[in-house]
């Protein structure tokens, strides 16, 4: 059993600052009797809760095991494609962190790794519920859309040692969605080609994905945390993260300092499109059971950081906008 609790505070040059206020409260249990186990976490925010994963797994080898339930899509860098508390774009465009209700096979053999999926849709099942922690596809008036069934395969090759890491993989996943007027189904593909390397206390992430939502609008509604938004029905999303590790960071356990670049970039030639850059240069810093992340966090045309969406061209969307956000949790 354990939990968290978290703190934040933040800081915006293009509205209004939310100032400090408790950001998170999160339960979680996990377990394990001979080859069974389970994990499952709930989480409660500012105004609504959700869960964020449950699932059970039975292993079937030394190093390959079943999970049936809500759980992490296999897709690109695992277990993120970012270093920061604000993830990358990938996150708020559901590549990224994204729990579903599924089944999942992982297995491992030397330094080859593999993952195997289906998910029947997302964790609920209901484009129409906002409030959830993972990003999918959203039931809007203007885009009656949710997701329906999707087939997710990994593979990757790693290697480590002391001083040096390195990994490379790709990822496709392919399914559909489903519209909620007439009930027809369109194609819903993503696939991703990532690399990982460490050398000491420096970390490099590179990853270029590219998803398509095969119905005939241009634009594809999101949400979580309550808000739905539009962003490209396709697009290509580059991502080039750096970390730095502090060696012996005196009082505290670890500090890492990282900048997380990601951008958005709409495919074909639709009005109302246009690319989205999201930027996040700040350290996260471990002191016992307490983890606090510093970030800054710029945008152009960025959803949660000033713009209406991502990939979209809408009113707002022009030049750069910043937040600084503090969160600091205490985990048991």
């Amino acid at each position: 059993m354990g939990g968290a609790v978290r703190f934040s505070y933040g800081w915006l040059d293009y509205a209004d600052s939310p100032g400090a206020d408790l950001e998170l409260l999160r339960g979680e249990a996990r377990g394990r009797s001979g080859r069974a186990s389970f994990s499952l976490q709930y989480r409660w925010y500012d105004g609504f809760d959700a869960v964020h994963h449950a699932w059970a797994g039975w292993d079937a080898g030394a190093d390959s095991q079943l999970r049936a339930g809500v759980q992490q899509v296999p897709f690109g860098l695992l277990p993120y494609a970012s270093h920061s508390f604000w993830f990358g774009s990938g996150y708020y465009l559901g590549l990224e962190d994204d729990y579903d209700l599924g089944v999942v096979w992982e297995h491992g053999a030397g330094a080859h790794r593999w993952h195997v999926g289906w998910f029947s849709g997302d964790e609920y099942g209901d484009g129409g519920r906002f409030d959830r922690y993972s990003f999918d596809v959203a039931t809007t008036e203007a885009l009656p859309y949710r997701e329906r069934g999707r087939v997710a395969l990994r593979y990757e090759f790693s290697e480590e040692s002391e001083r040096h890491g390195f990994a490379a993989g790709v990822s496709v996943s392919s399914g559909h969605i489903e519209s909620r007027m007439d009930g027809r189904r369109h194609g819903h593909d993503a696939a991703a080609v990532h690399a990982q390397y460490r050398r000491g206390p420096a970390t490099v992430q590179l990853q270029w994905a590219r998803y398509r939502y095969g119905h005939p609008e241009p634009r594809i509604a999101m949400s979580a945390f309550m808000f739905p938004f539009e962003v490209a029905a396709e697009a290509d999303v580059p991502t080039f993260n750096l970390a730095w590790e502090v060696q012996r960071p005196g009082w505290f356990d670890a500090i890492t300092c990282y900048n997380d670049l990601s951008v958005t970039l709409p495919r074909g030639h639709h009005p109302g499109l246009r690319e989205s850059w999201q930027n996040v240069t700040g350290c996260s810093i471990a002191k016992g059971k307490m983890v606090t992340y510093v970030d800054w966090i710029a945008g152009k045309n960025m959803w949660f950081a000033g713009g209406p969406g991502i990939g979209i061209d809408e009113p707002g969307g022009d030049g750069w906008r910043s937040r600084l956000n503090i969160n600091m949790g205490f985990f048991f």
